[in-house]
């Protein structure tokens, strides 16, 4: 794994990227998270715990993550379709790589539990994955809507002994599982660690998802030279907190001939509530404890986040991705809910590989681009597998 982010955009000594992160918490929480800093600083540069990392991340969740070429969908679309397989990974989907990073931190300050927050179910299933390998007790919190429609995740997670607990209030998805699970956390916080599930939340934990993400940018930078002897022309990966993306986007953030493409989810449409595009239709406001781009309403207050997609449907999105939009080196575009479906079918049924419903609006923007861009290599981060979506799939969206 690398030594440090490659792309050397990194937040200032308050956990500003520009004018968005920072910490807005009570003065005791910040003391705990200034402990969890001074630990993680720490951790990334001992050998021991790099080398334990190292050693999970390729004999236990079988990293490298290969790239594969979509052919026909390439000789479809006119364009060289890459496709980075971090579904491929143990648990099915990108959310290990931080998993295991932030359980071993929490191992290492002597933490008895973790406890965290899921949308789709993917970082719980992860989270109670490297909590059962490492010996510690695990807490989910997960939307009651999110509980009924990805069920196969919750079941992986009591299987793997995680305590599974429903949210109740408000629209019942992710933005309520935070809500509460960071209020369990401040009761606890002495012998737990919140493991956040993406690049957001106070600082550090923005800065600490993204080191242990930031192996998939680095991955992908040097296969894809290897396999095709150059640099993609265009990289694509779906946002709602920006987790995979921001690990894709570290690897070629240098790399001013690379085009870069967050794919926020439009959901229904350009309403409030209809959809989760946090950078294109937000406003800058606090949120669990940090600054960001916000769905608010015309009162300030933080609006509901839909979309198709369980793991992209939160009001807010990391501080970084605001930052990157800020100096415009990341172009964050939308994929509504009917093209993500689609492009779940067209993978499944053109490559025999059965996408994420996040993943798909990643899928369908490459495909949408297709129609003005031809003749491109285009690197799609494909940042899960879709076997928690399919029954939802076959339920609400059946293919004629």
């Amino acid at each position: 794994m690398q030594e440090k982010i490659n792309n050397n955009i990194l937040p200032d000594k308050n956990g500003f990227y520009g004018n968005y992160g920072g910490q807005y918490i009570t003065e005791e929480l910040k003391e705990e998270f200034d402990r969890i800093e001074k630990a993680f600083l720490e951790a990334k540069e001992d050998e021991t715990f790099k080398n334990e990392l190292n050693y999970l991340l390729k004999n236990y969740v079988g990293r490298p993550s290969p790239i594969f070429y979509a052919k026909n969908l390439s000789e479809k679309y006119n364009n060289n379709i890459y496709l980075k397989r971090e579904d491929l990974n143990h648990t099915g989907a990108h959310k290990i790589n931080h998993c295991l990073g932030e359980v071993l931190l929490a191992k290492r300050m002597g933490k008895k539990k973790v406890i965290a927050e899921t949308g789709a179910g993917q970082h719980g299933v992860a989270l109670a994955t490297a909590a059962a390998l490492l010996g510690l007790e695990c807490d989910i919190y997960m939307g009651e809507v999110d509980v009924e429609k990805e069920k196969p995740n919750v079941e992986r997670m009591r299987i793997l002994n995680a305590n599974v607990i429903p949210v109740k209030s408000g629209s019942k998805t992710l933005k309520e599982a935070v809500d509460e699970a960071f209020v369990a956390y401040i009761k606890s916080y002495k012998d737990t660690m919140y493991a956040i599930g993406s690049v957001v939340g106070p600082h550090p934990f923005p800065m600490i998802v993204e080191y242990f993400q930031s192996v998939v940018g680095s991955e992908a930078r040097e296969q894809f030279i290897e396999q095709t002897g150059d640099l993609p022309d265009i990289i694509i990966a779906c946002v709602g907190g920006g987790s995979n993306s921001i690990g894709l986007f570290s690897g070629f953030l240098n790399d001013e001939n690379v085009k870069i493409y967050g794919v926020e989810p439009l959901g229904k449409g350009t309403k409030l509530g209809e959809n989760a595009a946090s950078i294109t239709y937000g406003k800058d406001g606090i949120l669990h404890g940090f600054k960001c781009k916000l769905l608010q309403d015309e009162n300030g207050n933080v609006a509901n986040a839909y979309s198709v997609a369980s793991g992209l449907d939160y009001p807010g999105v990391g501080p970084k991705h605001c930052f990157l939009n800020d100096i415009k080196r990341v172009n964050y575009v939308t994929v509504n809910d009917i093209e993500a479906v689609n492009a779940f079918y067209e993978l499944s049924q053109k490559e025999g590989i059965i996408p994420a419903l996040e993943s798909s609006h990643a899928l369908a923007y490459a495909l949408k681009l297709s129609e003005s861009v031809k003749n491109k290599n285009i690197l799609v981060n494909l940042s899960g597998r879709g076997d928690k979506d399919i029954a939802f799939v076959l339920d609400k969206f059946p293919k004629v």
